[in-house]
């Protein structure tokens, strides 16, 4: 935990705890919200080839989890270790 703790810049167990939490909602809420931007754009399981319905939803998800990640952070006050985290990825 003390290496985790080093190579994040982090000081306490507690805030550890917060960034696991957050990586937890945001991956949740980023699956949740791919779903409607992928109808929106007129992809859907049922009526697209799986060989390109998969690979585009992954990006999707991928863009929507880079977006989401600074704001669920914010929310619970993690900005900066996420927007730093953010400009790495």
């Amino acid at each position: 935990m003390e290496k985790l703790k080093e190579r994040w810049g982090i000081e306490s167990n507690f805030q550890i705890f917060i960034i696991f939490v957050v990586f937890a909602i945001n991956g949740s809420l980023s699956m949740y919200l791919t779903n409607p931007i992928t109808e929106l754009i007129g992809i859907s399981k049922d009526a697209t080839n799986p060989f390109l319905y998969w690979p585009i939803r992954i990006f999707v998800v991928f863009v929507v989890y880079q977006i989401t990640l600074v704001f669920v952070g914010a929310i619970f006050g993690q900005k900066k270790f996420f927007w730093n985290m953010e400009k790495k990825m």
